[in-house]
């Protein structure tokens, strides 16, 4: 963090709050109906599921949008604070979403993101699957929020996020030029890449034909003993069942640790079997293991690892399996077949690649023209 940001906090005064008395917590409104009756492909109303990725929206619909926006919402079927997100706009609920209306004014993103985090730090560790986080837990939530002569400090708040965006928006601006992630142009292979998508060929691997179980060191550590940010030496993320920050959510000391990097991690033991792609350095704590591509005569790129992990995912991540109903580990999941293009009988692995390329591209475009808004406006 900035200097300045940080010695604004240093200064700052706090005073302890309970989430009940700030906000009235109640169930959102849903639809009694499927998903296929609520979610549509043209959609424009968020629908607000106890999903921790996209703020919460599984999906869009065509129906009224039954709760009002500028508000909070929270799944009270998790551990924690993590699916509780602000709502700018309107939305459609969802079954065990809870909705917390602000009592007090003004109430803004600033605002409820300074909550959001106070709560995520108030909740972290304390609630397990037998003690879920609960409505009765959210008004019992005690937080720590900025002060002044004795009131909460919204004023400072809301500045400080601002000033916050602003930094981060800058970092992100010098990211995306420093990796070359601006250039958001298709190349003539990618665009004929993603025009041929329906003439592709198909065939059918098992996955432990190309893909071996990396074998790591068992660690003597518990997840709820460690830190969820690095710190001291605590500092190589730790894999477990969490679909979370693709199951990073802890760090270790890397003495003694396998590290391991550009491999592919899946949950052993999970509600959401959903593989990820994993560049960077890590390690595998519980719960959860680490495959690699088998060939020691091809090396295959970050991009086509990528594909992989699609491909996996279109049998491992269904909503079938789940604590009650588990997939299994490496013993179940490398006899699961998945298709994967082909030319002349072998995998393509060039059209693999101008395919992840092309909608890398298409997905940061979004990105790349809203750091380039923003930091025009603030500059």
């Amino acid at each position: 963090m900035d200097a300045s940001l940080d010695e604004k906090l240093q200064s700052v005064k706090w005073g302890e709050y309970k989430l009940g008395d700030l906000f009235e917590i109640q169930p959102t409104k849903w639809y009694h109906l499927s998903n296929e009756e609520i979610l549509s492909k043209n959609g424009t109303v968020p629908m607000v599921s106890n999903s921790s990725a996209n703020n919460g929206v599984m999906g869009f619909s065509n129906l009224e949008a039954n709760n009002k926006g500028n508000t909070i919402t929270c799944s009270d079927t998790t551990l924690g604070a993590d699916t509780m997100f602000y709502q700018a706009d309107d939305f459609i609920g969802y079954s065990h979403i809870q909705n917390l209306t602000p009592k007090f004014k003004p109430f803004n993103k600033e605002i409820a993101s300074t909550i959001i985090s106070a709560c995520r730090v108030s909740t972290s560790n304390q609630y397990d699957y037998g003690n879920k986080y609960n409505r009765a837990a959210m008004r019992k939530t005690k937080i720590q929020l900025p002060t002044k002569d004795g009131q909460i400090d919204f004023e400072f708040m809301e500045s400080f996020v601002a000033e916050l965006e602003a930094q981060r928006v800058a970092e992100l601006e010098a990211y995306l030029s420093v990796t070359g992630l601006k250039d958001t142009h298709l190349s003539l292979e990618e665009e004929q890449a993603l025009l041929d998508f329906d003439k592709i060929q198909w065939d059918t691997y098992r996955i432990g034909e190309l893909f071996d179980r990396v074998k790591t060191k068992k660690l003597p550590y518990k997840a709820k003993n460690l830190p969820k940010e690095s710190k001291g030496q605590f500092l190589l993320p730790c894999l477990t069942s969490s679909f979370n920050n693709q199951g990073l959510n802890y760090f270790v000391p890397k003495d003694g640790a396998t590290i391991l990097k550009n491999v592919i991690s899946i949950p052993s033991n999970s509600d959401v079997y959903r593989a990820y792609f994993q560049s960077r350095e890590f390690t595998v704590l519980s719960d959860a293991y680490a495959i690699k591509w088998k060939s020691s005569n091809t090396n295959i790129t970050p991009q086509q690892y990528l594909f992989f992990v699609s491909c996996i995912n279109k049998i491992t991540d269904l909503a079938i399996y789940s604590y009650k109903n588990k997939l299994g580990g490496w013993n179940i999941v490398q006899n699961k077949y998945i298709q994967v293009p082909i030319r002349d009988n072998q995998i393509d692995f060039k059209l693999m690649e101008k395919l992840v390329s092309a909608i890398q591209k298409l997905v940061i475009k979004d990105v790349v023209e809203y750091s380039g808004k923003r930091y025009k406006q603030q500059n």
